[in-house]
């Protein structure tokens, strides 16, 4: 009973992060929608700008014109990941990298999720770009999913290297 309680405990954290980084998305993506409208956008420097576009698809909008039920899959897909990486928390929740890692890309899918079943579309507003050529189209929760991912490569590294 003590252990179960103290895994709990250090779930707490992780679990509030990845609500930090949920929050920041949605209001970050609520506030593109009020001062953008779809296509519309602002020059912020020479490489990069702000335009608000929907992503119905996923990363680099793979499967978005597929006729719909990728909405579903990538909404399905997301929510396992989620309850994988919330046991992952609570089991391995003393890892300070490796569950920061996880709490971001918590944060990051969820956030996508919410707008999947609310607008059927991710919205997306951040865009790179260099001479012409644009990166696909962004939005925090996909910062967040990432900046994850390379830190769990990060932790993966200095694990083999035994520098922990």
């Amino acid at each position: 009973m003590a252990v179960a309680k103290q895994r709990e405990g250090v779930l707490v954290p992780w679990l509030g992060l990845a609500v930090v980084v949920i929050l920041i998305d949605q209001v970050t993506k609520i506030t593109m929608t009020k001062l953008f409208a779809y296509g519309a956008g602002r020059v912020i420097t020479p490489f990069f700008n702000i335009v608000l576009t929907y992503n119905t698809g996923a990363a680099f909008s793979f499967l978005a014109a597929s006729g719909g039920w990728q909405r579903w899959f990538f909404t399905a897909l997301a929510i396992g990941a989620a309850l994988l990486i919330v046991y992952l928390l609570k089991t391995h929740g003393n890892q300070t990298l490796f569950c920061f890692a996880l709490a971001m890309i918590l944060g990051g899918a969820i956030g996508n999720v919410i707008d999947r079943a609310a607008y059927g579309h991710v919205i997306d507003f951040l865009d790179f770009h260099l001479h012409g050529w644009h990166f696909a189209t962004f939005n925090l929760a996909d910062s967040a999913i990432t900046l994850g991912a390379i830190l769990l490569v990060i932790d993966e590294l200095r694990r083999v290297r035994g520098s922990r």
